[in-house]
């Protein structure tokens, strides 16, 4: 077994890797950039090395200098991650040179499947059933569109070296072939180095079903279960699950052995994943296919983990080392159910722009997950681990991926591991930057998740106006009124006990009316009484229990039956987060931001009198949604534009972001000139 290896990442999967060689006793080496130099994972690794500047083109992607960091700490091997060099043959070509071993497969299957277009011409040579598409070299943008009138509407273009959802582009048209064909060459070239494309058929109602692999070298290979990840985002996966809902024993065994025939026909070894595009209109399961294989650790690798027992990381570190796998496929079972969701700094209010910035308060639901090698031990604290690599106080930089943190939840029942996620994610505080905290939690809640009824287009047919918020039940709204009563009054009799302030014979008022929403227009008005005994709403008693002290940024409320004994269960457990407004609270709880205006009872209908100040107008204005780099314009000045049309083109976070005309108008000054570093806010350019 090595004594001392090296992780060539960064963040939360550099702290997961480093908490399991730790168990195993294990010395690790971080190597860090300018960027990373006081984040967690270098101070939890026993040494550091630092590579170079905050750019990953400049540091973490540069393989002589991990080479020469582990010549330097005598680094007998290294483990990649995820991203980064994970999945580039060269660099286990270069390491083997060095005598160093590569924790992950040998470099000919990472070629063999890095490739997608000679991917799929081995897996079709497997027997693995694969997409109708075109796997050649594509000309021009004309090729691309006669390809894609052959293939039928609507098809996916795709950079050949892609992965992470960059270099991809869906097309219902031929107008969306010509717009969009160049625009993946140019994302493939920029993030993979590589401006081939291929384009493949695009499956109608599609599931996204992934099978987990893990081989050693001695020719033995098993498969540990799927895991679902349909609901994506730009193609980029925001929930994961194991097991899928969809998929039967009987589906399950036919894609496993396909994918471990896939496996052996390149001798892959080590983990990794095949992904699958399943058609859900086909409920016998027949109808699956192969997408790609990520020769690396995937992000959602824990819910595997966490219904199997397996520990990918140590398994990957022991079959790199020459060890045999110790189990065999009637070993491998499914215990409970696991979903994760990634945490990320975006803004889902303002169309998931990323949110770069500092953390000004990060804390999590539980303590960060502990690798103490049991097989409970990776499902978390009470079901609920979390994998983070960020700190309070530290930065989210605008280099890297916006991930914070994954949250991965275990129950029973796959009801009780969503639950359990609501539960976290309410507990989740997170100060400083925009999140998706709210956003995953309207997931979590949506009738459409809890019955199962998934595809890749969850996201845009459920959200196609934007996401504004999960929509509170009328028990919700109820128990938001008391809470904003009891706190009201506890705040009240605070101010009467401060010393010299008040007279000592009064008494913080009980009679409140609690307007929730943030603008009059749609809120609703509710009428709070406190007496000795009772608490009511509109008239209707509400029981709750809840512990506050005026100033608490948290509270957690049970909310009872009204004729329940001392000893019955709540018929609901709430967490909000409670930040002081001008007139009263902002309260986030399941999914959402509830405004609440507090006033005494008898004033509240002066409040009628008062004019509310109305947001300006920023229709007349294109405005960067985010920090980011403008890398085309697509209009002049005096232009007419109609709506849809493109205006600018930003690039952040190494996605290209097009930004539209939303109605007919003349482009008046334009403020910003190509290449131009553009900060979130700033003013693009101005339409008459």
């Amino acid at each position: 077994m090595f004594k001392k290896i090296l992780i060539a990442n960064r963040g939360e999967i550099a702290c997961r890797v480093i908490k399991t060689a730790r168990r195993m006793g294990i010395a690790t080496v971080a190597v860090y950039s300018d960027a990373d130099a006081r984040a967690p994972f270098v101070r939890m690794a026993d040494e550091a090395v630092h590579i170079g500047p905050a750019p990953a083109a400049e540091s973490y992607l540069i393989a002589d200098k991990i080479i020469a960091a582990c010549k330097q700490t005598g680094a007998e091997a290294v483990h990649p991650g995820y991203g980064f060099l994970s999945e580039r043959a060269s660099f286990v070509e270069a390491l083997a040179k060095e005598n160093i071993a590569f924790i992950g497969p040998p470099a000919k299957a990472i070629a063999a499947m890095g490739d997608k277009i000679e991917s799929k011409k081995i897996a079709r040579e497997a027997g693995v059933n694969v997409v109708p598409g075109f796997v050649g070299e594509i000309r021009d943008t004309d090729h691309a569109v006669e390809i894609s009138n052959d293939i039928t509407y609507p098809v996916m273009m795709k950079a050949s070296a892609g992965g992470g959802g960059k270099g991809m582009r869906l097309a219902y048209s031929e107008k969306d072939v010509r717009e969009g064909f160049e625009s993946v060459k140019r994302e493939g070239l920029n993030s993979f180095g590589d401006d081939r494309v291929f384009i493949e058929k695009f499956i109608e109602d599609p599931r996204h079903i992934e099978i987990q692999i893990l081989g050693d070298q001695h020719g033995n290979v098993v498969y540990l279960n799927e895991r679902e990840c349909s609901i994506q985002r730009r193609h980029q996966k925001v929930v994961e699950e194991a097991p899928s809902p969809f998929v039967t024993p009987q589906m399950r065994k036919a894609m496993g052995e396909q994918c471990v025939a896939l496996s052996k026909a390149v001798g892959y070894y080590s983990a990794g994943t095949v992904e699958l595009i399943v058609s859900g209109a086909d409920k016998t399961g027949e109808s699956f296919y192969f997408l790609e294989m990520n020769t690396r650790l995937q992000v959602e690798h824990p819910v595997t983990e966490a219904i199997t027992g397996v520990d990918l990381v140590e398994q990957m570190i022991r079959v790199a080392a020459g060890e045999k796998l110790e189990i065999t496929q009637d070993d491998v079972k499914i215990d409970g159910w696991a979903i994760e969701n990634r945490v990320y700094a975006e803004d889902p209010y303002r169309g998931f722009l990323p949110s770069t910035g500092r953390l000004v308060r990060y804390q999590p639901p539980v303590e960060p997950w502990a690798d103490d090698g049991s097989e409970n031990g990776r499902r978390g604290i009470d079901g609920i681990r979390v994998d983070d690599g960020v700190f309070e106080g530290g930065e989210v930089s605008m280099f890297y991926d916006p991930m914070i943190a994954k949250l991965v939840t275990w129950g029973e029942t796959r009801d009780e591991a969503a639950d359990l996620q609501i539960a976290a994610l309410d507990a989740f505080r997170i100060e400083g930057l925009g999140h998706n905290v709210d956003f995953l939690s309207a997931i979590m809640q949506h009738p459409r998740f809890r019955s199962s009824e998934l595809t890749t287009g969850f996201i845009a047919e459920e959200y196609p106006d934007g996401f504004e918020g999960a929509p509170a039940s009328p028990q919700l709204i109820s128990v938001l009124a008391a809470v904003g009563g009891v706190i009201a009054t506890a705040d009240a009799d605070r101010a009467r006990r401060i010393e010299g302030q008040l007279s000592d014979d009064l008494y913080a008022p009980g009679d409140w009316t609690i307007r929730i929403g943030e603008r009059a227009e749609g809120s609703t008005s509710h009428e709070v009484r406190l007496e000795e005994n009772a608490l009511t709403v509109d008239g209707e008693q509400v029981t709750i229990e809840m512990q506050y002290t005026p100033g608490e940024p948290m509270v957690d409320v049970a909310l009872y039956d009204n004729d329940a004994d001392e000893d019955a269960e709540p018929v609901e457990a709430y967490t909000f987060q409670l930040a002081p407004t001008r007139t009263g609270y902002a309260v986030t709880t399941r999914g959402a931001t509830h405004h609440l205006r507090i006033l005494q009872t008898r004033i509240a209908h002066l409040a009628s009198h008062m004019i509310e100040k109305e947001p300006p107008d920023l229709s007349k204005m294109l405005i960067c949604p985010m920090p980011g780099l403008l890398v085309k314009l697509h209009v002049g000045e005096g232009e007419e534009v109609q709506p849809g049309q493109p205006l600018a083109t930003v690039e952040a976070m190494k996605m290209e972001n097009i930004l539209r005309a939303e109605k007919q108008a003349v482009v008046g000054k334009i403020n910003a000139s190509e290449g131009d570093s553009l900060a979130v806010d700033e003013v693009i350019l101005e339409l008459e």
